[in-house]
């Protein structure tokens, strides 16, 4: 548990180091790793941040959709097999953590949509709006998912020994 909390605390302050720069930060590579290590436990870092995130930021409907585009990528990171061989996460990771980066506006228009009133044309209007941004998010969470197996490894480790 105390690690979970260390996880949601480790991404919500990495998220406002990297604030200045826009859809570049570690989440994607962070809820991947802490997915993969502590599987459905994650989920308590995941909405450590979420509510963290609220209350830096405010409970607005930017929020919203927090509350389920992370969970999102717990849940294809859960469907990944455990026992696939290790080329094939070295490549699975980061091509996992780049599609959610490149769907996160995708994912998060069908609320936005509903908050601001727009209708099916207003709400593809906001996605094509935010394609730059999105392939920002893409291409950054595609750097950050190739540190996702060492850090696994490493973390497997390290908790290997605890035990």
């Amino acid at each position: 548990m105390i690690l979970c909390a260390l996880f949601g605390a480790l991404m919500i302050s990495s998220k406002e180091i990297m604030a200045a720069l826009p859809n570049i930060h570690l989440l994607g590579l962070l809820i991947m790793l802490t997915t993969l290590t502590f599987r459905f436990k994650a989920l308590i870092s995941i909405y450590i941040y979420v509510f963290a995130e609220a209350l830096f930021q405010g409970f607005s409907p930017w929020w919203v959709p927090n509350l389920y585009t992370w969970a999102i990528l717990w849940a294809v990171t859960m469907l990944i097999p455990k026992k696939l061989p290790t080329k094939a996460k070295m490549v699975i990771y980061p091509i996992v953590c780049s599609l959610h980066g490149f769907a996160y506006g995708i994912l998060c228009a069908p609320t936005q949509a509903l908050f601001f009133g727009l209708d099916f044309n207003g709400m593809i209007a906001w996605i094509i709006t935010g394609i730059p941004y999105d392939l920002i998010h893409g291409i950054s969470n595609f750097c950050a998912g190739l540190l996702v197996l060492p850090l696994y490894l490493m973390l497997s480790k390290m908790l290997a020994k605890i035990k």
